[in-house]
């Protein structure tokens, strides 16, 4: 069925990778719009009688694909309303629905954002001192393995948020040929474009992110735990 966005961006990543920098320095682009997490996932259609089950089945329409509808209609809505070209998407969850997203949009394009799990692992313990150290462990587990499985099932460049942070005019030069825009500099400024949707539940909220600027954290991590340790390897990452 017809969408209405073409080739929307989907930057799929664990939680605290950066990703919310990442969106904030593409969104600064003079043609790509980079709204706060969207939670796609979160959103979802019913049929409420058989009446109207029956009714949306003559018409072709499942529940799945009425769900795909309305994820099209809300981000090119929003994609309109921002009077850009391109849409950059970024929710940490939408890793875990990346083959409806593909599905939805078969043209969809994406950007995989890696940084090295036991530092991920810190960062989450600081952002939710509340959580027990086997659910912190087990929630970065489940994001790390689903981000890993993306890559090898869906095309893209991956990004190490070391380098986004190390080298950030190469790294946001090369995302800008891979979307087809050209390189802005201002992009690295971001706070300057006037991003100000840095709240708790839409992405990153601390003091760092809303500085406005890229600030280094190559802060060396301890040893992962030994359920890391895999992705460790695979990412290319000490392992001990």
């Amino acid at each position: 069925m017809r969408r209405r966005l073409t080739a929307p961006t989907f930057i799929l990543s664990s939680v605290r990778t950066g990703s919310t920098l990442l969106r904030a320095v593409l969104g600064a682009h003079s043609e790509l719009h980079a709204p706060h997490e969207t939670h796609l996932g979160d959103i979802t259609v019913g049929f409420e009688s058989r009446q109207v089950a029956a009714s949306m089945e003559r018409l072709g329409h499942t529940e799945r694909e009425l769900r795909f509808l309305l994820w099209d209609a809300v981000l090119a809505e929003e994609l309109a309303r921002s009077g850009k070209r391109h849409l950059v998407n970024k929710s940490p969850n939408d890793v875990f629905i990346r083959d409806e997203i593909a599905a939805c949009w078969p043209d969809a394009r994406f950007v995989f954002l890696i940084r090295h799990p036991a530092a991920i692992l810190r960062s989450w313990r600081n952002a939710r001192p509340y959580y027990s150290r086997d659910d912190l462990v087990a929630d970065i587990v489940r994001y790390c393995e689903a981000v890993e499985a993306a890559r090898t099932e869906l095309p893209g460049p991956t990004v190490r948020y070391e380098d986004l942070v190390g080298d950030p005019a190469g790294i946001v030069r090369g995302l800008c040929d891979f979307l087809g825009v050209e390189w802005e500099e201002e992009m690295l400024d971001y706070g300057k474009a006037g991003t100000d949707t840095f709240v708790p539940g839409l992405g990153d909220w601390m003091e760092k992110i809303k500085s406005g600027r890229i600030q280094s954290d190559l802060l060396v991590p301890g040893p992962p735990p030994p359920q890391l340790k895999d992705v460790c390897v695979a990412w290319g990452y000490p392992p001990d």
